[in-house]
């Protein structure tokens, strides 16, 4: 039971280092890191019509939406709902927050 908790902490803290990092270079080139909950449902939204599927398993690495017919791909369904959503905050029509 310690093991787990001192790996966890230890995760925990390499995280951090690492958005530590990344706020660090990202002020550094003037650029803006936008952060998205953790629940935001990235890999359950179509990117195409926006349905969401509410049965997906992380097992599910593929899978067709009943209402557009589009075969996604979890990962790249995933990075383009959340590029969508870092569009939308930048553009001001969607919630989320930023650093800089």
């Amino acid at each position: 039971m310690i093991n787990d908790r001192l790996s966890k902490s230890i995760s925990d803290s390499g995280w951090a280092m690492f958005l530590q990092f990344l706020s660090y270079k990202a002020q550094f080139y003037g650029r803006q890191i936008i952060e998205v909950d953790a629940f935001y449902p990235s890999t359950k939204l179509c990117s195409v019509c926006g349905y969401k599927k509410e049965d997906l398993r992380l097992s599910d690495r593929e899978w067709i939406c009943p209402v557009c017919g589009t075969k996604h791909d979890r990962d790249v369904n995933a990075g383009l709902n959340l590029l969508r959503y870092g569009f939308a905050y930048l553009t001001g029509s969607r919630g989320g927050t930023a650093q800089t």
